[in-house]
C-alpha cells in the first residue's frame, strides 16, 4: 500500500468512493454523512490544501482521508475529557472503498496518519464518528484509539450533530 496526497485527477474516484461509504451508512440505518458531507466542493478545498491522502494500491485507489494539524473548532467542547491538551492532529472524512472494506485499509490509514503526526512533531491523534457507527468505532479501537467523550459538530451542514470524540497519544 502506498499513500499519495489527493490531486484534481482523483476527484471523481473519490466522489465515487464518497458516495459508496455514505451507502453504508445509510445501510446501517446512520444519518452520517446523509445531507450533503463530505461532497465534491469539500474534497476540493481539501485538495487544494493538499491535506488529503490517498490509500493506493495495483494503481486503484482504496481508501481516503483527511488529515490536519489545525485545531478543529468541533474538538473545542467536549463532555468527557481529551487525553491530551496540547497540540494535536486530527483524521477527517475517512472513506473505503466497496470491495475493500474489511481487509486492513482503514488500519495502514490510520498507521499513515499517525506517521504524518510524527513528522509534524504532533504526538496526539484526535478523529471522532457518529454514536451508531459501530464499524468504525471497532476500527477505532483496534488502532488504538479511546473514547474521550461526546463532542457536537460546530459549522457545516451537520452542525450540532453529535459524535464520539476519540483520541491516541503516540
Amino acid at each position: 500500500m502506498e499513500f499519495i496526497v489527493a490531486l484534481p485527477e482523483h476527484l471523481d474516484r473519490m466522489c465515487e468512493i464518497t458516495e459508496q461509504a455514505k451507502r453504508q451508512l445509510r445501510l446501517l440505518g446512520l444519518d452520517q454523512w446523509q445531507s450533503g458531507y463530505p461532497g465534491r466542493a469539500v474534497w476540493q478545498k481539501d485538495i487544494e490544501e493538499g491535506c488529503t491522502y490517498l490509500a493506493v494500491e495495483e494503481g486503484e485507489i482504496r481508501g481516503i482521508f483527511a488529515f490536519q494539524t489545525t485545531p478543529d473548532p468541533s474538538y473545542h467542547v467536549i463532555d468527557g475529557r481529551w487525553l491530551t491538551s496540547g497540540e494535536y492532529a486530527s483524521i477527517h472524512r475517512v472513506c473505503v472503498a466497496d470491495g475493500c472494506r474489511g481487509k486492513g485499509i482503514a488500519r495502514e490509514m490510520f498507521a499513515y496518519g499517525f506517521e504524518l503526526a510524527k513528522r509534524a512533531g504532533v504526538t496526539a491523534v484526535r478523529i471522532d464518528t457518529h454514536p451508531g457507527n459501530i464499524p468504525m468505532q471497532k476500527a477505532l479501537g483496534k488502532a488504538g484509539f479511546q473514547v474521550c467523550g461526546k463532542i457536537w459538530l460546530v459549522g457545516g451542514c451537520e452542525d450540532g450533530h453529535l459524535r464520539i470524540g476519540f483520541e491516541k497519544i503516540l
